[in-house]
């Protein structure tokens, strides 16, 4: 299925579906316990829960700037091939977060695209809605 704004968000169901609700769960079984019942095996154990909760969000945000760090540098090479000249000399002003969003629009649509983003200082969901020729990224998580 092609990809497009409205499909585009991807979920990784090992991580969204199984580890998130599983350590959520035993870091609240654990802190009831712990208020329930306390002693300082009780606390420790919520604290455990709730830092397996917190290594669980902070791998998946890991990952992610890593992503991001590596769209930002692919993005930079295209955007060196495809823009005219006056473009190319305002990359360096363009966020990540702008970066990201441009490399769904189409090689023929990225010029335009680029320049509104930098001109109207566009943010991420707004720069992705105004692609018309939607260039798929199927190695995000």
């Amino acid at each position: 299925m092609a990809q497009t704004y409205a499909t585009h968000k991807r979920l990784d169901p090992f991580h969204h579906f199984f580890l998130v609700p599983v350590f959520l769960i035993t870091f609240i079984a654990a802190a009831w316990h712990a208020v329930r019942y306390p002693s300082l095996h009780s606390i420790w154990m919520g604290i455990a829960a709730l830092a397996l909760l917190g290594l669980a969000a902070q791998v998946r945000l890991y990952a992610l700037k890593v992503q991001d760090r590596l769209i930002r540098l692919e993005e930079i090479l295209r955007l060196q091939r495809l823009l005219p000249a006056d473009l190319q000399a305002r990359i360096p002003e363009l966020t990540v977060k702008q970066l990201v969003a441009l490399r769904f629009a189409s090689d023929t649509e990225l010029p335009d695209r680029t320049r509104e983003a930098l001109d109207q200082h566009l943010d991420n969901p707004a720069i992705k809605r105004r692609i018309q020729s939607w260039r798929g990224d199927e190695f995000r998580i």
